[in-house]
């Protein structure tokens, strides 16, 4: 069940970057235009970024 990020919710700020363990997270976009991605295939389903994320904008999704 990788994270999942609602760009609408994201403000780029990268906390979640930081704190990522496995480092499959990157900020995408220019200028205040940035938001989070998660590489899926290298995420471990921790949910540090879902703790991190002032925003409320990375959850948990089951995979289908």
């Amino acid at each position: 069940m990788p994270a999942v990020v609602d760009i609408e919710k994201c403000d780029g700020c990268g906390n979640c970057v930081e704190e990522c363990s496995v480092e499959c997270i990157t900020l995408e976009g220019e200028g205040d235009d940035k938001h989070a991605v998660v590489n899926a295939e290298e995420c471990t389903d921790c949910e540090t970024c879902v703790d991190v994320c002032e925003q409320g904008a990375i959850s948990m999704v089951d995979a289908e």
